[in-house]
């Protein structure tokens, strides 16, 4: 089958992780993108290590996305187009951390697209603003966003209000909060890692959450759009 040109020069999927490498085993995959430097890469890497582990047995891949030179959200559009092309039809989850994150949210309406997971997303000042941030893209997906408090490079604030904003056009959608945490949200990264796993894996593959995801995801605004994100959380998920 002929290579569909990316949308910009350079725009391309890393090596996949995860499954064995056969397509006919293939059920989800997960697109990664990194934020707006590789010397911050957030947890985005230990999120890819932890998602080969736990998705393996059930078919998970997962692909590291870089953009080239065009916009993001093209590169992101092109990667799930490219999902596609490689496995078939099976849903894919887009995951980012800061601009990544953002691009996540806002490439959302691709039709192969059924969760997305926002960690620490840079929205801009359109968030605050008269022409906010679409939120229509996001209707249909499982939606989760993470955000640390003390984030100094992204405002968290902002994300709650996009959040709020999603989640009257989506119910499916959560957010929680990590107190004390900064943009690369290291100081928490197991927890990160831990729930963004639990989400990813509930929304492509079992359809089951933990306790505190259900409950965020059936919560009314601000409850479940305010989440505090336990310490140790991941150490008896499903318990």
């Amino acid at each position: 089958m002929a290579q569909h040109a990316p949308p910009a020069r350079g725009a391309r999927l890393g090596r996949a992780a995860g499954a064995n490498g056969s397509v006919s085993t293939v059920s989800g995959v997960v697109l990664l993108l990194p934020g707006a430097s590789r010397f911050s890469p957030g947890p985005v890497r230990p999120l890819a290590r932890a998602l080969a582990r736990a998705g393996r047995p059930d078919g998970l891949v997962a692909h590291a996305v870089t953009y080239g030179t065009g916009s993001r959200e093209e590169a992101a559009r092109w990667a799930a187009d490219e999902a596609v092309r490689l496995y078939g039809d099976v849903p894919v989850c887009l995951a980012g951390h800061g601009a990544g994150g953002g691009t996540a949210l806002r490439a959302a309406g691709h039709g192969a697209v059924n969760s997305v997971l926002a960690m620490a997303p840079c929205l801009g000042d359109a968030a605050h603003d008269a022409s906010p941030e679409p939120v229509k893209q996001l209707a249909g997906r499982q939606v989760l966003i993470v955000h640390g408090t003390n984030d100094a490079r992204s405002d968290p604030e902002a994300s709650f209000l996009l959040a709020a904003r999603a989640k009257k056009a989506n119910r499916s959608t959560c957010r929680f909060e990590v107190h004390s945490d900064g943009h690369g949200l290291r100081e928490h990264q197991a927890e990160v890692v831990a729930l963004a796993v639990d989400f990813v894996l509930g929304a492509m593959l079992s359809g089951r959450y933990s306790r505190p995801v259900t409950d965020a995801l059936a919560a009314p605004p601000p409850l479940g759009l305010r989440m505090p994100l336990a310490s140790g959380f991941g150490r008896s998920l499903r318990g």
